[in-house]
Parts: structure tokens; sequence; C-alpha cells
């Protein structure tokens, strides 16, 4: 099992989920819809210096939908080359 972690830029947000939906991918996820910090992309965080803010999704899956999720973020960048877009995969060991 993986746990995906992804976080975008609040711009992108409508077009990953509809390209998630098109994949039927990430049915079940948790999200935050308003983080702010500082990465690759530049400061988010939400005033008046920086108003930018941006989004976090999380998924539990398994190898095959993780696969198809990081190729739908790899579309993505393509698509919106100058807003942000990660996404973090670790392995889970076991669950309870």
């Amino acid at each position: 099992m993986k746990r995906i972690e992804i976080i975008g830029n609040r711009s992108i947000e409508e077009d990953l989920f509809d390209m998630f939906k098109k994949n039927n991918v990430v049915n079940m996820y948790t999200k935050i819809p308003i983080v702010h910090g500082v990465g690759s992309s530049g400061p988010r965080m939400g005033d008046h210096t920086w108003p930018e803010e941006n989004f976090l999704i999380v998924v539990y899956c398994d190898e095959n939908e993780a696969d198809i999720i990081q190729n739908c973020i790899s579309e993505i960048k393509l698509i919106f080359r100058d807003e942000g877009v990660k996404m973090f995969e670790s392995e889970l060991i076991c669950s309870v």
C-alpha cells in the first residue's frame, strides 16, 4: 500500500481532479483545502505579499493506482508549467 501526498497551487485543483476522474483514481482521499508554505515554486502564504495558496491531498492506494496518479501529475505539470504541484509517495509497511 502507498501513501501519496500531493501539494499544489489552488489554481490547478479543478483540472487535477478532472484528470483523476477521467483516469478513475483518487476516489477516496483527504483534502486540506488551504495550505501555506514555501517550496521550490516560491512562497504561498495567502497574504498581501504572497497571495497564492496551496491545497494538500492525501491518498492511500495500491501500487497500480499510485502509478496512474504519478502519470496524472506529470501531465498536469506539462499543462501548467508555471504553477507548483508536487507528489510525494511513501510505502506503507503495515496498517491497523
